[in-house]
Parts: C-alpha cells; structure tokens; sequence
C-alpha cells in the first residue's frame, strides 16, 4: 500500500486511459474565505484515494467540487466515464466492462465519455451524480420512515430499475454488509455502525463508477469506524470502483491506495 501526499497524481504520469477523474487549477471562496487555491489532481482508475488535512483545510470542498456537488470559481473537473445512454440502457453496464477488463478483454476506458462538470446543466449534473456515482457521508443520512431494505432500494427505483429487481438487488446489498436479519429495521431501531454500513450499501448497490465518502467514520467509535471503513473498501475493490475519501483520521486513510493532503486550501507537495 502506497500513501503518498503530492498535487498531482503522482511519481509517474498514469496513461490518459487510467484516469477517471481529473481536476485543474481548482479555486473556490465563500466570501472572505479561500477555501481551495489552484488545486489539481488526477483520480485513477479502481484507485482508493485518502483526502486528508485539518479542519477548514478545503478537503470536503476538494470532494464536493470532484463530485460536483459545489461548482468551483474557477477551474475544471473531467470525468472520463460511460457515455449516458450506456448507463440508462445497461444499469449494471460499469461493472460488465470491469469484469470485461479483469479478465484481459479490451480496456474498459476505451469506451469511455468526457464530461466536464462545470459545463454541464444543473439537471444533467443531477442525472450524473445519479447514475454514476454514490455517495456516504458522516452520518448514515437514511430515510428514517423506510426500512434498511426500503432505504438500499432507492437509488435503484429512482434510476429506474424495476420494483422486484430493485428489491432483489437490495436484498443481497443487505447481505453483503452482513444485515440480512435487518432488513425490516428502522435505522431509529440501528446502532451507528450498522446504520452506515446500510448507507453503504445503498449507495454501493446501483454499481457507481466513484464512491465518495466524506468523513464515513466520523460519528463512529475506533472499533466501528475500522469495521465499517474495511467493509466499504472491500466492497469497493470487489466491484472494481473508484473511491474517493476525506478524513482526518490517519488510521482511516490507511486503507487508501494513496493519501493527499489538504492544507489551506492548497495541495501539499
């Protein structure tokens, strides 16, 4: 495992194929307040990525701005990802080419579509983040009056997928995160660290291209926060996804490929 802090990304320049995602001279500021001062970095490809730094360091701006979530002042952010119409004809159409490619068929990314995110609409910015990536955030966000199953099913109906497979998909999402026996649990009737790893799997089950999670353990205890983070990254690598991370917390971002931290606004060197 390879942890290393750099502005871009890193000893040796992948080949344009390997890059999911790529951001170029990003700035951003709420009013006074410089939140993120040229920052560029390049995601790989199925790489688990740490974005580490201080409290009000830009990290969770850096992380809203790759998902576009938050649009930058200035700045660029490419997602080299399927072409929409893949994605609404073939749901499950990610993880084909990712099988595809494990097992020597022509590369995955060859098929793939730039989009620049702050070029894009604010309806077709919404579809994107629908359709391609997920998100967990610090605390689990469900649906308090829909049950475990109910909640994982969401994303799913939402894009689309009909109800007896959606349900099916949710289903085994449960049992991946070793929750079968909750699946009519309320999250008011959850303990954290199972409430997040439902937020997981939710957002894990509609095969998203990047995961980003921003502070996942953050309101969970050292025993939890390493049980729920090595079942996201595991997970993750099972089906081949991107993982983009904030955290502060150095035994959290040891389970990433790689580590950059945030300082200021700034990526240190």
């Amino acid at each position: 495992m390879s942890n290393t802090a750099m502005t871009s990304i890193g000893t040796g320049a992948p080949a344009a194929s390997d890059i999911i995602l790529s951001a170029r001279d990003l700035a951003k500021s709420y009013g006074k307040t410089v939140a993120l001062r040229g920052v560029s970095v390049d995601i790989r490809r199925g790489e688990v990525l740490a974005i580490m730094g201080p409290s009000g360091s830009g990290k969770s701006t850096l992380l809203h701005a790759l998902a576009g979530i938050e649009l930058p002042d200035s700045g660029t952010v490419t997602y080299f990802g399927p072409a929409p119409a893949d994605r609404r004809s073939a749901p499950d159409a990610a993880t084909a080419r990712q099988l595809a490619s494990q097992s020597g068929a022509p590369d995955a990314a060859a098929a793939t579509h730039p989009r620049e995110l702050t070029a894009l609409s604010d309806n077709d910015r919404t579809r994107l983040r629908r359709e391609d990536f997920g998100f967990v955030f610090q605390f689990s966000q469900l649906v308090p009056e829909l049950t475990a199953l109910d909640n994982i099913a969401v994303p799913l109906l939402l894009g689309g997928t009909k109800k007896r497979a959606a349900y099916a998909t949710a289903y085994r999402w449960l049992e991946r995160v070793g929750l079968a026996d909750h699946a009519k649990a309320l999250p008011g009737e959850m303990s954290g660290g199972e409430a997040q790893r439902i937020a997981i799997a939710r957002a894990l089950s509609p095969h998203p291209s990047i995961l980003f999670a921003d502070e996942p353990t953050g309101s969970l205890d050292s025993l939890n926060s390493e049980y729920v983070m090595s079942g996201l990254v595991q997970l993750a690598r099972e089906h081949a996804m991107t993982v983009v991370l904030v955290t502060h917390e150095p035994t959290i971002a040891a389970y990433a490929d790689r580590e950059i931290i945030v300082r200021d606004g700034i990526l240190e060197a």
